[in-house]
Parts: structure tokens; C-alpha cells; sequence
């Protein structure tokens, strides 16, 4: 499970990802809707417009409306690149989400379905939001300073949790209510987040050297039968992963086939040094689904230690079956 990030987290992980121009609203720790809903597990992070601009849409962010108190986002960003931090914990940002759109965001896929009709999941729960002052009409461009804050605040979650940026997601791709919000093209705005999540925190695109290239490792995965739930699995592949000492960030694709719909899966990344365990990376939350089961078994930036091993092992919570790891590959970049 994904717990959400603490007031004092979110800032250092901010920094830490360059944002400067930080604005603390008074009280921002402590304004949630935490006493009309939970709040968390978190999946994903969703990006919004505001759908008009000038003064006074931080403080609109903060207290809402008396139809839709506040607050109505996490953090509010301003033309100029300036972050308003609102609130911390639920918030009413997202409302509900279709199914089809949260499943994609939670096992990190990154193809984003369009919305089904039925909204059955409850976003303010499990999403963070960023609401982007722009008013959505056609043409509207966002300025450089405001993409750049943008992509930094999305990969600074994406980092803090280990998601990829398959997690980011708009608010238009998780309903049907919103199908403008925002003008964006999401692709390129996950590929800028994919970028940085490559790279240390501290790092910046006019950083990039040409001698700065990482090497390539895709593996596939080999498949195997009846496997048994409730214990971790190794996910065996075709070659070796990446040997340290090295960074990487990348993907391993799995397909499941027999786990239960519903039924909790956990993925991690773990080192190995002369045969022995020698380092289990945070462990993430998927579900399994009807059909087969895709995961995305991501890691936005990791370091592997001299000598140590990187492999991925899953874990089925689901004594009474066995299942069938059917095929993946792995799709990690790496930099010795």
C-alpha cells in the first residue's frame, strides 16, 4: 500500500526535486477532508486546470466554495511558477473515477483507456491533485515556467513512492465529466516526468551531456507454471538484469495469468551479493484483474550497489490457487 506522503516528506521531496518558488499557505499542513472520507491508500497524481485565471485562485484552492468546500487540490501552481501548497490529505479535487482509468494508473500501464461511464472508485481517496492556473481554452499555451514546476511536482511523488510516470494521469482520462481538463498532451507530459525520473532529483534537461547516455537492458521474462501465491517470487529472465555498481530506472512488464480478480499483488526490486539478499526495495501495491493481469514493475531512479545483483520478485496474497507467469520483458536503462 502507498501511504500518503507527510507535510514535512512533501516539502524535503520538492527541494529535492528543484522546486524554489514554494509558497506555504498558513494552515496548509492541516486543511484536508480527512473528517468526510479516508484518505489513502495513494495510486496516482492527477493534473487539472483551473479553468480560469487571476488573483485569488490560491485562496479558492484553500477554502472551496460552500458547494464544494476546501480544499480543492494539494498544491496550486500560478502562471508565473509559483507552488501554493493548500492542503494535506483528502481534498476534493477528483470526485469519482471510472474503473477502467484507475486500474491502469494503479498496476501502471502505459496505455490510459478512455473513461467507462460508471464511476465506482472514489479519486479524492487514492489521488493527489495539482490544479495548474490556465483557463482550458483552445490555444492557451502553459508558460515554460509553469510546465517545468509541473513536471517536477508530478515526478517528485512519482519518485517519493517508486511509481513511474504511467501513474500521472489528467484529469479528463479518469472521467467522462471532464473531457478538457486539461489541454495537455499527456504524453509528452509523462515522457518530461519519465525524463527526470531517470536521473538524480537534483538533475536539469540542460544538464545532459553527450557522454551521458545509459546502456540498455531487456531481458525477457521466461514463463513458469502453477506458481504458488503467498510468497515472493524471483521473476526469471532471459540475461542479467543490471550488475553494480550502476543507477538505472526502467520497467519490467509482467503478465499473469489465474490470479483472482481483486486479489492484492506486491512487486520489488531486490539485490543480490555472491547469492546472498543483500538489499529488498520498497514493495508496491497492484491488484490482480479479470483476464489476465498486466503489471508494470517500475523503479523512477535506484542505485545498485558494487557487486550486488538486480532482479524483481512479485507476491500473489492468494493461498488457495496456483497462477502462471505467461511472459514480460524488461525495458531498463541504466548508467555504470
Amino acid at each position: 500500500m502507498a501511504t500518503p506522503m507527510t507535510p514535512t516528506q512533501w516539502l524535503r521531496a520538492l527541494r529535492a526535486e528543484g522546486v524554489t518558488c514554494i509558497v506555504e499557505m498558513p494552515g496548509w499542513r492541516t486543511n484536508s477532508r480527512n473528517h468526510k472520507g479516508p484518505w489513502g491508500p495513494v495510486h496516482a497524481a492527477m493534473i487539472h486546470h483551473t479553468a480560469g485565471e487571476g488573483p485569488g485562485l490560491s485562496r479558492l484552492c484553500f477554502t472551496g466554495t460552500p458547494q464544494l468546500p476546501g480544499p480543492l487540490c494539494h498544491d496550486y501552481l500560478d502562471r508565473a511558477g509559483r507552488l501554493y501548497l493548500v492542503g494535506s490529505g483528502r481534498a476534493n479535487h477528483a470526485g469519482t473515477v471510472a474503473q477502467n482509468a484507475f486500474t491502469a494508473v494503479l498496476n501502471g500501464r502505459a496505455a490510459h483507456p478512455a473513461p467507462d461511464a460508471a464511476e465506482p472508485i472514489d479519486g479524492n481517496r487514492h489521488s493527489y491533485g495539482l490544479e495548474c492556473e490556465n483557463s482550458g481554452a483552445l490555444g492557451r499555451e502553459w508558460t515554460p515556467a509553469q510546465y517545468d514546476v509541473a513536471v517536477r511536482v508530478q515526478a517528485a511523488r512519482c519518485r517519493h513512492h517508486g511509481w513511474s510516470a504511467n501513474s500521472v494521469w489528467a484529469h479528463r482520462e479518469a472521467t467522462r465529466r471532464k473531457p478538457v481538463d486539461p489541454r495537455l498532451n499527456m504524453g509528452a507530459l509523462r515522457a518530461a516526468v519519465a525524463a527526470r525520473l531517470a536521473h538524480p532529483a537534483n538533475w536539469n534537461p540542460n544538464d545532459a551531456k553527450d557522454d551521458d547516455m545509459p546502456r540498455r537492458s531487456n531481458p525477457k521474462v521466461k514463463p513458469v507454471k502453477r506458481r504458488p501465491g503467498g510468497q515472493w517470487l524471483t521473476v526469471p529472465l532471459s540475461g542479467g538484469l543490471v550488475t553494480g555498481p550502476a543507477d538505472y530506472s526502467g520497467t519490467v512488464f509482467l503478465r499473469l495469468s489465474g490470479v483472482p480478480a481483486g486479489a492484492p499483488i506486491q512487486t520489488r526490486y531486490v539485490e543480490t551479493t555472491s547469492g546472498k539478499r543483500s538489499k529488498n526495495g520498497p514493495a508496491v501495491e497492484h491488484v490482480g484483474t479479470e483476464g489476465d493481469t498486466f503489471i508494470a514493475v517500475t523503479n523512477g531512479g535506484g542505485h545498485v550497489d558494487s557487486a550486488a545483483v538486480l532482479s524483481v520478485e512479485y507476491i500473489v496474497f492468494d493461498d488457495a490457487d496456483t497462477h502462471t507467469l505467461v511472459s514480460g520483458q524488461a525495458q531498463v536503462l541504466y548508467w555504470k
